[in-house]
């Protein structure tokens, strides 16, 4: 996919086979480290995030002169080449190819925002949005710092963390968006 300054991207991958692409905390927080040593060099912005067991979600947008694939080709090889050491596994950990949609209104990130964020409740990882560590939630509601993530669409669209908390609380999973994505 060729992506295009200034504009929103949803971008996702699973692993193959749909197998594990996270094997413990560990392997999540090293996935963060790399975000964060890479992220400077693409001239992106992480708009929203959040690492599942066998699969990852962001909502980017990408700066002039950027390139959000080469960043997700970055951080996801650095990450495989990583996780084939410490696992003593090799070949591929992806299916294929990140896959990457074009976001064009605020209104469809914001639902993209709540559905990557509601993920691991709909996964029935956690029964709430903040108790999974792996996402910015806690920092769009302003539970944690957050360090990766421009929050110009969470103060654009509602003003503040507590205003996008009480957006998540009252609407939850997006069951409709569910349509543009792969097969979780």
């Amino acid at each position: 996919m060729s992506y295009e300054d200034e504009k929103y991207y949803h971008v996702y991958n699973r692993g193959a086979n749909k197998d594990l692409i996270f094997l413990n905390s560990e392997n999540y927080r090293y996935c963060i480290r790399l975000l964060e040593k890479y992220l400077p060099h693409y001239k992106i912005s992480i708009l929203a995030y959040c690492l599942m067991p066998n699969h990852y979600h962001f909502l980017l947008r990408q700066n002039v002169g950027g390139s959000i694939s080469h960043f997700i080709q970055t951080v996801f090889n650095a990450y495989t080449q990583a996780l084939n050491k410490t696992a003593d596994r090799s070949g591929t950990l992806f299916q294929g190819r990140a896959k990457g949609i074009e976001i064009d209104s605020d209104e469809y990130a914001v639902r993209l925002c709540r559905y990557i964020h509601y993920n691991p409740v709909a996964g029935r990882l956690v029964r709430m949005p903040e108790e999974w560590e792996y996402s910015d939630y806690r920092s769009w509601i302003g539970e944690r710092e957050g360090v990766l993530t421009a929050f110009e669409l969470r103060n654009g669209y509602f003003g503040s963390g507590v205003e996008y908390k009480k957006f998540m609380d009252v609407y939850g999973n997006d069951d409709e968006i569910k349509k543009f994505i792969f097969d979780e």
